[in-house]
């Protein structure tokens, strides 16, 4: 098996672990704090808008590489073993889902930072 191989099965198991979160985020059987964890982790990962920009060499890439795959990792390990089986088949199933709440906490944290800039460099009347 190629490099290229084992990279794409990789990413597939991270696409299909994302939406099996997404699923677990809904369970009633999973723990609350797996739950808010994998809710977390599935709505960021599902957003359209990154925290860091990918067009921002080098670390904009950094979130996709790293961040995500490091919260899939920690949201799995707190999903009961059975369960998240259970949730990954149904993942294979299903399309995609896109968040919204990712979305709207992406758009949320850009203007914040952009009025927070705008407050520290607007100029102050003596």
């Amino acid at each position: 098996m190629s490099a290229l191989d084992t990279a794409k099965r990789w990413a597939r198991g991270v696409k299909r672990d994302v939406v099996a979160l997404w699923i677990a985020a809904r369970d009633p059987r999973v723990p609350w704090y797996a739950k808010a964890t994998a809710g977390a982790v599935a709505a960021y990962a599902l957003s359209p808008v990154d925290l860091i920009p990918d067009f921002i060499p080098v670390i904009g890439y950094l979130d996709d590489l790293v961040i995500v795959p490091l919260g899939i990792m920690l949201a799995v390990k707190l999903v009961p073993g059975d369960l998240m089986q259970e949730f990954r088949d149904q993942a294979a199933r299903r399309d995609k889902p896109v968040s919204k709440v990712g979305l709207a906490f992406m758009v949320a944290v850009w203007v914040l930072a952009a009025l927070a800039l705008l407050w520290l460099f607007w100029p102050k009347a003596a």
